[in-house]
């Protein structure tokens, strides 16, 4: 099988995502104008959608491999549905784990860059401090199950991965806990939302931005990555931000999980320690505060809504 020569890092190639029309997805697609950094020259990138290449379509995987001969993939395609995953087991480990780990072992065929994301389930949430990279995974559900499946693939199949472990993304795209808040807050007079789970919200953006800073860095150091926003918040604190920045007269009533029950368990702590990426990438981390400002001014700006 014939491939082309691979360019130098930092230098310019294709850059194929996959889950273009999820959240991660469509930041990246917004950013790639800006993009490259002045250090790299010359990248191209092919998004692709849930339905260009559904990523346990193998064969489809490979003829896109065959086609574009691309130099990074960046897995953003992933099954996100925690609670229903408790029910649909098989696809979840289809999507985010099989599929993961024959995307590894032909991005090592063609000597393609893979960086996969994945996520804080993959902890039990019972520590009192930041998780690094390297503690003890133990994922209550099927959903964060099928991601550390996920995780292990890609690094058997392929040893050169980059793993990057991220928390409660939201963004101005599809279903997150934003935009869920701004419509209840528009809607209810009143609403209850849990206090007794803690993490760092993780701005899509910002994400999209950390890839594409590691892909035009020059540098590659294979491995797991934690990254999220600054700060340590309950979802209650989360709900009540975009409350006072939103100024809406809605009533926040914090609640125990006990009073919220879901099929999957959620991890009562997941923060992540983010300092490996920021010594190894020289990555910023931005106070989520910030992000998530900027995050309600788009969504204003893109709606002409009232806030």
């Amino acid at each position: 099988m014939t491939k082309t020569a691979t360019p130098p890092l930092g230098a310019g190639g294709k850059i194929l995502v996959t889950g273009a029309n999820g959240q991660l997805g469509k930041e990246l697609k917004i950013l790639a104008p800006s993009f490259p950094h002045p250090i790299a020259i010359g990248f191209d990138f092919i998004f692709l959608s849930k339905e260009d290449l559904p990523i346990y379509h193998f064969e489809m995987l490979r003829h896109y491999f065959m086609t574009y001969q691309p130099q990074y993939l960046i897995n953003c395609a992933a099954y996100t549905a925690v609670d229903r995953a408790e029910t649909e087991k098989d696809l979840a480990f289809q999507v985010n784990a099989e599929a993961v780990g024959v995307m590894a072992a032909i991005c090592r065929e063609y000597k393609t860059k893979f960086i996969h994301i994945s996520t804080d389930y993959v902890f039990d949430g019972a520590a009192s401090r930041p998780y690094k990279e390297d503690a003890p995974t133990n994922p209550q559900g099927v959903y964060g199950a099928s991601k550390l499946e996920g995780e292990k693939q890609a690094i058997k199949f392929n040893s050169d991965a980059i793993i990057l472990r991220t928390s409660w993304v939201y963004s101005e795209y599809g279903k997150n806990f934003v935009r869920t808040m701004l419509k209840l807050l528009q809607e209810k007079e009143e609403i209850n939302v849990v206090d007794d789970q803690v993490g760092s919200p993780t701005y899509g953006a910002d994400l999209a931005e950390v890839i594409l800073n590691i892909i035009s860095s020059g540098k590659w150091h294979p491995g797991i990555y934690h990254f999220s926003n600054e700060g340590v918040i309950s979802w209650y604190d989360f709900a009540v931000t975009i409350k006072q920045l939103t100024e809406s007269n809605c009533k926040i009533n914090a609640i125990p999980t006990s009073q919220y029950p879901t099929a999957a368990k959620r991890p009562a702590y997941s923060v992540l320690d983010k300092r490996k990426i920021q010594e190894t990438f020289n990555i910023p981390l931005k106070d989520w505060r910030k992000s998530l400002a900027v995050c309600l001014k788009r969504l204003k700006h893109s709606s002409g809504q009232q806030m």
